[in-house]
């Protein structure tokens, strides 16, 4: 009999612990459901496209998926904040600053909720210039000699000498040449592991860029001796390279010409090159001419007139023929070299394994 009392006792307490097991999950249960969902945005830009030119109207909203009230939004574009119209914080309704930097930019709404909890929601939007590039063409003064083993890469004149970047792995080089007969007077080679890109002087110092081993060299232009290497941070490529005066702008075959300090040579901000329609990309070799950008269009004839200020595409240079006048071989390559100079104001223009190198004027068509 006590035998059956403890077995009864036992089953009991078992019982009574799942019945409160039971009721505490169901009560669990209950006080979930009666919390909140979490807050969840989007911003949403208006209309069909995601392109907008600089000071056009620009709309946009703040969805919140769960229906929660929005208390408060902070509008940013390139983190430029915005002035808002609408009277609803959810919805924005501005116009692009003229000052704002083109191409992809990032759009943020900083959102305020729930009694001051604060959420970034983002999205992209492209902007664009307002006008659309002049045309020009080409007058040729002069024509001189070119060596068509060069795969042309750079060409700037420093002090009346025109200092020549080759490219190839096993055949990039750093030279001096005599424009008017075509003589390499000078030469150094790069190690057969780098392939020679773009190069600039500033400050009697020149500057070369490599390709893909994110490596540029510094030289004293006098005698080609090496004086110290620097590396790319934010653009791993290097292939145009110019300067104004006070810093560099290089290019990196993407839409971006990169603004580089002038004594760190690091990366501290872009441009992206934009018309009043598209955005452009593989800016080639680059040369700095009376506040503006000249930049080789790779694989095109063609040079692209930009805006270091914003990268608006203002002028665009139509060389097409010009390969032609050249002796084409199997070998001749694309048109790429930009020289300007100074004296004589007229720019130096040739091509990768071309025997010719062309003085020219640039007119408007």
């Amino acid at each position: 009999m006590n035998y059956l009392a403890e077995k009864l006792s036992t089953a009991m307490k078992f019982y009574k612990i799942f019945i409160i097991t039971f009721l505490s999950l169901i009560v669990f249960s209950c006080e979930s459901k009666k919390k909140p969902a979490p807050a969840k945005f989007t911003l949403e830009v208006e209309g069909k496209t995601s392109k907008f030119q600089l000071n056009a109207s620009l709309k946009a909203k703040v969805v919140n998926v769960n229906n929660g009230p929005i208390e408060a939004v902070e509008y940013t574009l390139n983190n430029q904040k915005l002035t808002n119209s609408s009277t609803n914080p959810a919805v924005l309704e501005t116009t692009i600053p003229t000052d704002m930097l083109l191409g992809k930019q990032l759009l943020k709404a900083s959102v305020t909720y729930g009694g001051g909890k604060t959420v970034p929601v983002k999205t992209n939007i492209t902007v664009l210039s307002t006008s659309k590039p002049k045309i020009y063409t080409y007058k040729i003064i002069n024509t001189y000699p070119h060596d068509n083993k060069a795969y042309t890469q750079g060409l700037e004149f420093y002090r009346d000498t025109l200092f020549e970047s080759t490219g190839q792995r096993g055949q990039s080089s750093l030279r001096k040449v005599d424009f008017k007969t075509g003589e390499v007077y000078q030469q150094i080679n790069l190690e057969n592991k780098y392939f020679g890109e773009g190069i600039t002087v500033l400050n009697d110092t020149l500057y070369m860029l490599t390709w893909q081993a994110n490596k540029g060299f510094v030289f004293n232009p006098d005698n080609l001796k090496q004086l110290r290497t620097f590396s790319y941070k934010k653009s791993k490529q290097g292939w145009g390279l110019c300067t104004d005066g006070e810093k560099f702008y290089k290019s990196d075959g993407t839409e971006k010409i990169w603004i580089l300090d002038a004594k760190t040579l690091q990366e501290q901000y872009a441009i992206q090159v934009c018309d009043n329609k598209n955005t452009y990309v593989k800016s080639n070799e680059l040369e700095f001419v009376d506040g503006k950008i000249y930049a080789n269009s790779y694989q095109k004839p063609s040079i692209m007139i930009i805006n270091p200020k914003n990268g608006a595409l203002e002028g665009l240079v139509d060389f097409r023929g010009l390969k032609e006048k050249t002796t084409v071989l199997p070998t001749t390559d694309v048109f790429n070299g930009i020289a300007y100079h100074p004296t004589r104001k007229t720019f130096f223009v040739t091509g990768k394994y071309w025997d010719k190198m062309f003085e020219v004027e640039i007119v408007e068509k």
